[in-house]
């Protein structure tokens, strides 16, 4: 059964048979990422866009790096520039920085390794990058309506409605939802484990009564049916039992966000900007919904201290719509405390004060989508002799 996550083999590029050659150090490089514990998409990714490079240089004869100059990485960033997707769209800023990002940082380790006496990419600019804030975000009826989507009578359709509510309740990443366990959920706490999310961070996170009781009636009317001796304990499988894919999950979300007709469009990310947003719109204080998603930091001088997760469970099930079985309303105490902005947490660990606004917060969210946008790896060929 093949790795979820895992993409199909890649094609070499360059000469692998040059032991100095462009190809041949990538792959020295990107042996080097493992040694140090990278993880394994972002060695696939980075093995992507070197790959474009690589490709680049030798359509124009260029095959090893000590002819790489500043003037030819100048000269890529222009060819990244003026490039065109098969649907004839240019490439955005965004993406074009994500493939400059690991040519500047192979450089930078090719000097390190003495294969270089000094460093081309080391004053290379990269582009500047807009600050955007999601594009959709659905409202508390929209969400009920995506979530009413799938077809409860049936095995995978109650898979379906669980893994939604799941993405809803707690806004966690696509990559992090294939990545549960049937042991990653404590019922009795109401929290969710998701182990090695982005940056290989375990971290745990408050869920809903309601996207509890959709994963129970899964594991117990569903998921026995799915599953394939030897079970290793994947909680979400799909029809023949085997692991589910990232584009397999992204389809499956977009359609049930289609078939709800609200005019939005997304999927699995559309649930972590509308969770985001909803618990900010209910007086959520923006340092617990940084902790739900995962951000370590908002900035490189705003670091955050762990708030605990009991706290963190409180302020969940008073600002999120769908945290409660019964009316939301009925669940709603006294809040005044919890939404103060940078107020401290009541019985947990002292947080510093931030000035990080919601604005902030949703830009950042935007910025990691990988899911719909065109900074994922994209295919395009480079004729030879371009």
């Amino acid at each position: 059964m093949p790795k979820k996550g895992t993409r199909k083999p890649k094609v070499a590029v360059g000469d692998p048979n040059d032991p100095e050659g462009l190809y041949v150090w990538m792959k020295r490089f990107l042996e080097a990422l493992r040694v140090k514990n990278y993880s394994a998409r972002t060695v696939e990714n980075r093995e992507s866009y070197l790959g474009f490079f690589i490709a680049w240089c030798e359509a124009r004869s260029i095959g090893r790096p000590q002819e790489v100059t500043k003037p030819i990485l100048e000269r890529y960033q222009r060819h990244l520039f003026h490039l065109r997707k098969p649907d004839g769209k240019p490439l955005s800023f965004r993406a074009q920085y994500a493939r400059l990002v690991p040519v500047r940082a192979y450089f930078k380790w090719l000097t390190r390794q003495n294969a270089l006496l000094w460093n081309p990419a080391s004053e290379l600019e990269l582009p500047r990058l807009e600050r955007r804030l999601p594009k959709y975000v659905l409202t508390v009826a929209e969400a009920e309506q995506v979530l009413e989507q799938p077809d409860v009578n049936d095995a995978i359709g109650l898979r379906d409605r669980a893994i939604v509510e799941v993405l809803y309740s707690t806004g966690i990443r696509r990559m992090e939802v294939l990545n549960l366990s049937v042991y990653d959920l404590d019922t009795e706490r109401g929290t969710l484990m998701v182990r090695q999310g982005k940056g290989k961070k375990d971290r745990m996170v408050p869920i809903g009564e309601r996207a509890i009781a959709w994963l129970e009636r899964y594991l117990a009317d569903a998921r026995p049916g799915l599953v394939v001796p030897p079970d290793d304990g994947t909680l979400f499988l799909g029809a023949t039992g085997e692991e589910l894919s990232p584009n397999r999950l992204t389809q499956l979300v977009r359609g049930y966000v289609n078939a709800a007709d609200t005019g939005k469009r997304g999927a699995c990310h559309l649930f972590r900007h509308t969770m985001a947003t909803l618990m900010l719109e209910n007086g959520a204080d923006i340092r617990y919904i940084q902790e739900m998603l995962g951000h370590a930091e908002l900035s490189t001088t705003q670091i955050y201290t762990q708030v605990s997760i009991r706290k963190l469970k409180q302020v969940h099930t008073l600002t999120h719509p769908g945290a409660k079985l019964g009316n939301h309303d009925d669940a709603v105490a006294d809040t005044d405390e919890l939404a103060a902005p940078n107020a401290a947490p009541v019985d947990g660990p002292s947080v510093a004060k931030t000035n990080v606004t919601a604005e902030e917060l949703m830009a950042r969210l935007a910025d990691e989508d990988d899911e719909d946008g065109d900074d994922v790896a994209i295919d395009v060929a480079v004729p030879h002799g371009a």
